[in-house]
């Protein structure tokens, strides 16, 4: 009697933690059930996969999808959908919504709100506060939480814990790995009067990369002292990258695509504020300092640090201008481009979006293509050669800082516990967004 799926992907290279070849994938009840040479079986969904490689699902470890409170940005629906359309099947969102996400009925809000609403699968941080430490231990734990998120720097929002003190009241009661935007913030208050009006190339000079360096070391010894483990969000600075290789034993970290790819001056000059990003986009020879972060395998993720403002907001004038741009839909995009010329492999970038993040978070059932595992599945076309534009991005803010930008790699399908959410451009699926299941949140 022959097998049958709900849908068999044949022909597909499929990319995986054993390399890469050729198989045929069966999916039944949203999970994969079968690897290897299926054409004996049947499903009610048969798609041919010739020449397109499958990846496991993209997971995007960073967006601000800026719901509750700031909705007219983003909301979950409309981030997500700019999620799937880029290939990614899962997001980690942050807190540093209005109101923030620091209690357990705002968290308990966020989940509702995502559920069967957002396009993909879904987890959220919840703000680390001075208030809220003695909450921490139970709100880390709840189900679809992806750990305790905390700005030792002020950014977009009122989350700020800046002073050692506080952070180690924090470190002191949190047990899972705890996720920080690391700038100093005492330096940056000292370095606002070298902000230039109308000059977002004076954005760098103010948050320079000390500031960056000095918070990250701060980190480190309070999870050295602590025994805690910590997750550096969105590394900046060659120095960062150079610290962060020799304290893997409490520290992973966050590359960010346009920190891989942008350089000041140039984009400041080309961009304005829509390349203005805390941390700050830096010169060339910091691009090239967390390109050997990823060559070395020091750096963990990557993650979009999707943080749209519309451009209305954009266009202010610098330093009135907000810091953040869109990025969910472009991650895959925009590193594919980069593997095709050779700066990372195929394998690499895997690691980084799917076997990495289900590492350092303890993720169940997603980042690898194994029978048992969710149908999460990135289906990318190596040589579709597309020039990103304003009109493809999905996310509410409507714009992109890669507008115009020619790529080699692109992604035609998403599937999410098994749906084919996105394929050829198109969205198939109704949402059906689920929490992310955590290892370290399954209760007893």
């Amino acid at each position: 009697m022959s097998q049958r799926f709900d849908v068999i992907l044949k022909s597909g290279t499929v990319v995986n933690q054993d390399g890469e070849g050729i198989r045929d994938i069966g999916i039944a009840n949203g999970r994969i059930a079968e690897l290897g040479a299926l054409g004996a079986a049947s499903a009610a969904d048969v798609i041919d996969c010739k020449g397109l490689h499958i990846l496991p699902g993209v997971m995007d470890t960073q967006v601000h999808f800026r719901e509750p409170g700031l909705t007219h940005k983003e909301d979950l629906e409309t981030g997500s959908r700019s999620a799937v359309m880029g290939g990614v099947t899962a997001v980690f969102e942050m807190p540093n919504t209005a109101p923030l996400t620091v209690t357990e009925a705002e968290f308990t809000n966020k989940v509702k709100l995502g559920h069967h609403r957002m396009h993909c699968d879904f987890a959220f941080f919840i703000g680390g506060t001075r208030e809220n430490v003695k909450d921490l231990p139970q709100l880390e734990r709840a189900p679809g939480c992806a750990g305790v998120k905390v700005f030792i720097g002020s950014s977009t929002g009122s989350l700020l814990v800046e002073d050692d003190e506080s952070l180690r009241r924090i470190f002191e009661v949190i047990r899972r790995r705890a996720a920080f935007h690391a700038e100093d913030e005492y330096r940056l208050n000292d370095r606002k009067g070298l902000r230039v009006e109308g000059d977002a190339r004076s954005h760098p000079v103010w948050r320079d990369e000390t500031a960056a360096l000095m918070a990250t070391q701060r980190l480190v010894k309070l999870a050295h002292e602590t025994g805690k483990r910590i997750h550096v969000l969105h590394v900046s600075t060659r120095e960062e990258i150079e610290f962060l290789r020799d304290h893997k034993d409490v520290a992973t970290c966050e590359a960010t695509p346009h920190h891989l790819t942008l350089a000041a001056p140039e984009c400041y000059e080309r961009l304005g504020t829509l390349a203005q990003m805390n941390p700050p986009v830096r010169s060339a020879d910091h691009r090239e300092g967390i390109w050997r972060g990823v060559e070395q395998g020091i750096v963990d993720v990557l993650g979009s640090d999707h943080a749209p403002h519309t451009l209305e907001e954009k266009a202010k004038t610098y330093p009135a201008s907000p810091s953040g741009m869109t990025g969910v839909q472009t991650l895959v995009p925009v590193m594919l481009d980069h593997v095709n010329a050779g700066r990372l492999s195929l394998a690499r970038f895997v690691d980084l979006t799917s076997a990495g993040p289900a590492r350092i978070f303890n993720v169940g059932c997603k980042g690898r293509i194994a029978a048992g595992y969710d149908a999460d599945l990135t289906i990318v076309d190596l040589k579709r050669s597309e020039t990103i534009a304003n009109e493809w991005i999905a996310s509410r803010a409507g714009w992109t800082p890669y507008h115009g930008m020619r790529v080699t790699g692109w992604p035609v399908g998403t599937f999410v516990r098994g749906k084919r959410v996105m394929w050829q451009g198109e969205l198939l699926t109704p949402s059906t967004g689920e929490p992310v299941r955590f290892v370290e949140t399954l209760k007893p």
